[in-house]
């Protein structure tokens, strides 16, 4: 096959990146927030800077991070670098530009900082000086870079470019080359939100300080993808200490064999004589996240076991290079890994994971194979970065249910935060409170059930409540932070929530999380309404309105409790969720995730395991349905395609049910422009307090304003 490396369509790695226009009037800026009432609304969401990409300098001295901010009129955000001394202090600001910089590490020992931006036709790979002074442009690749990684002489860099993958009509047929289509012969021709027309590939380059020469495709002609669709990124990579051999995460299938497998592996490349060696031939399942240990002798990666199984238990794997002895650090541990970082002496392994309903941070010896906490005062956090200063000290970032990511240092076990971006929006902000509740369930266990209560809750007043019903399938309710599915938010206009950790929910023993495969209308729905009549009973949540909400699996969820929930809730909403499994079963790309969870084909008649899922498909129960519902969907949405919801609001409104439906023709499974999002929002919001309130906004008939919505918040 012919490959070339053409243009990069930038993924949710590199986010809002625009023309190279220093015009002061296009910049992105921290939005002006004024809160006349002291109530998280959409609009503080919207106005609050997002913290990412944390970076300590050589010496340890100092973090260079990343903040964007949304503009609401330009419909886009922009990042910009900022360096904060791992001490304390205000941030330095090292950018103002109009096109995002992003993906920022330090090289030259701390002198320089290297990042990506767009030069107005495509990203392409800067420096600039440590003061954020002198940025020059040292790439000059055709169609541009998708994400990098230097070797530690920094004499190297591998680079991530895209290469043609499939025919055009022109490639068939040379006289049509107006010709718009795509041929298709096998499976994987769409993925995630795009049509697959291009791969991913590494490209290794060298680097003399000044620019980047000697570009080379390590996988020339080979037809697979390096790093993996559609999320993959320069955690894909890592460079011996002495910067002659690369590993890199590949899954080398294509087509049918693809979509049916997660068995990705690790590939190690020698820059001498440039053989390739699959390091993890035999082991089935997803392989990712390699990390060489400061001394070069280990290799430690993240490993699951099984293949079809995207959601196994995350192990992590040590390979010692001296004698290819490979070990499980966590095979006496029944938790799923998240990410890893080798400690500064490469004794141990710094980690992340769901724990309990939280997700903290954990260190394992590899040559006792021990694990303890890391933090005495964690607090009620997850942590979402791994940057080791030295033996004692790390820098990372954590979130909550009630605010979102800030930088921290852990000193000798302590946690001490580093940054408050958002310092200014929530002083102005009367928050919601969060409570762990044990739920019994029906099989006579205890779930771990997060209920958030309004702004100066009342015990002694009734409040709506809302079920909120986790996707995933199986993706951790835990200290969550998220710009969509908000629990503050949804708290702050005035309803109880719900979120219970039912079965299928990672951080409670791999059996909890396995538990929901080939059972989706099984123990996790009986789970859900244990959650919602214990919490009904509670003399301030109103029992007669409750509504229950969700995305994707949760989506699914909300249909088939439609059709199931015996007069629990007062309205429904579904965003992106399935609602005819037979058809999702052809319609969705990743077939691997369709056999696992589904258990096989719905032709398959002696398959008891899938006869029983799609038996009891939401559709199969439209005849019960009599709540109303609104349905939301995105069009570039290629894992659940928005025909899914179209189905599900048609069976509505041909049943007579009160229903109204939402479709964002530009977005994909999550709604992710900032306009979008807000209308999102206010729909949302709209659709609560109409059927859980009382409250209709009928002028104008689509949006509510977001102070009619924190008006409605005091109705109850």
């Amino acid at each position: 096959m012919n490959k070339t490396l053409t243009t990069i369509a930038m993924t949710a790695m590199i986010v809002g990146a625009t023309g190279c226009n220093s015009n002061d009037e296009n910049i992105i800026e921290r939005p002006e927030f004024h809160s006349a009432d002291g109530i998280f609304s959409i609009d503080a969401l919207e106005a609050l800077g997002r913290v990412s990409n944390p970076q300590v300098s050589p010496d340890g001295s100092k973090v260079l991070f990343g903040i964007s901010y949304e503009s609401v009129e330009q419909n886009k955000s922009n990042n910009e670098l900022y360096v904060v001394d791992i001490k304390g202090g205000e941030p330095q600001r090292l950018t103002r530009t109009a096109e995002s910089e992003n993906s920022a590490v330090w090289i030259d020992n701390g002198n320089k900082i290297a990042y990506l931006a767009s030069d107005g036709t495509s990203t392409q790979l800067y420096v600039m000086s440590a003061d954020g002074k002198g940025k020059t442009k040292i790439s000059n690749i055709e169609g541009g870079i998708e994400g990098f990684l230097f070797s530690a002489d920094e004499k190297k860099v591998v680079i991530i470019g895209r290469v043609k993958y499939n025919r055009t009509p022109a490639d068939v047929y040379p006289d049509l080359t107006k010709a718009n289509a795509y041929i298709v012969d096998d499976l994987m021709y769409k993925h995630w939100d795009e049509w697959v027309t291009e791969i991913p590939h590494p490209f290794v380059a060298d680097f003399d300080g000044n620019k980047i020469t000697n570009v080379t495709d390590i996988m020339q002609d080979e037809p697979f993808e390096a790093p993996m669709r559609p999320f993959g990124g320069a955690e894909s990579f890592t460079w011996s200490p002495d910067g002659k051999q690369l590993i890199y995460v590949s899954r080398k299938k294509t087509g049918m064999e693809y979509s049916l497998s997660t068995n990705s592996d690790l590939y190690l490349y020698d820059l001498e004589s440039k053989k390739t060696e699959n390091i993890t031939e035999g082991m089935m399942g997803y392989d990712t996240a390699p990390a060489y240990s400061p001394d070069g002798r280990y290799v430690a990666w993240l490993s699951m076991e099984h293949d079809g199984y995207e959601s196994d238990k995350n192990r992590i794997f040590i390979l010692d290079t001296t004698t290819g002895e490979k070990t499980d650090l966590t095979s006496d541990w029944d938790f799923t890994a998240d990410l890893i970082a080798w400690a500064k002496d490469g004794k141990s392994i710094y980690f992340t994971a769901p724990y309990l309903g939280e997700e903290p941070i954990f260190n394992v010896n590899i040559a006792t194979k021990e694990i303890n906490p890391v933090m005495d005062n964690a607090g009620l956090f997850d942590y979402a970065a791994l940057c080791p200063v030295n033996e004692t000290t790390l820098v990372t970032m954590r979130h909550s249910m009630l605010q979102p990511n800030e930088l921290c240092v852990v000193e000798n076990g302590q946690v001490r935060q580093l940054t408050e971006v958002n310092k200014d929006i929530f002083g102005q902000l009367t928050m919601p409170t969060v409570e762990k509740v044990m739920v019994p369930t029906t099989d006579g266990k205890e779930m771990t059930t997060w209920v958030v209560y309004p702004q100066n809750f009342d015990p002694n007043k009734k409040y709506p409540a809302i079920l909120y019903c986790q996707g995933g399938p199986q993706q951790a309710i835990s200290q969550f932070w998220s710009y969509r599915w908000n629990l503050a938010l949804m708290a702050a206009n005035g309803y109880i929530v719900i979120a219970p950790n039912r079965r299928g929910l990672p951080g409670f023993g791999t059996e909890w999380n396995a538990q929901i495969s080939k059972d989706y209308p099984g123990q996790n729905m009986k789970d859900y309404l244990s959650a919602v009549d214990f919490m009904k009973e509670k003399p301030y949540v109103d029992a007669d309105h409750i509504g229950a909400v969700g995305a994707s699996y949760g989506g699914f969820s909300v249909y088939w409790l439609a059709g199931n929930h015996d007069g629990r809730f007062a309205c429904l909403i579904a965003h992106a969720g399935i609602f005819n499994m037979e058809s999702q079963y052809l319609e969705t790309e990743e077939m691997w995730f369709a056999n696992w969870d589904m258990g096989g084909a719905f032709w398959d008649k002696d398959n008891a395991a899938a006869q029983r899922t799609f038996a009891a498909s939401p559709h199969k129960f439209v005849d019960k349905w009599d709540t109303p519902i609104l349905v939301t969907h995105g069009e570039y949405d290629f894992r659940i395609l928005a025909s899914q919801g179209m189905m599900a609001f048609n069976a509505a409104r041909l049943r007579g049910i009160p229903a109204e439906m939402v479709v964002f023709p530009d977005e994909n499974h999550w709604i992710l422009k900032p306009q979008n999002a807000i209308l999102w929002q206010r729909v949302f919001f709209r659709w609560l307090d109409k059927w859980l309130k009382g409250v209709d906004y009928t002028n104008p008939a689509l949006l509510a304003t977001s102070e009619n919505q924190e008006d409605a918040a005091q109705t109850k």
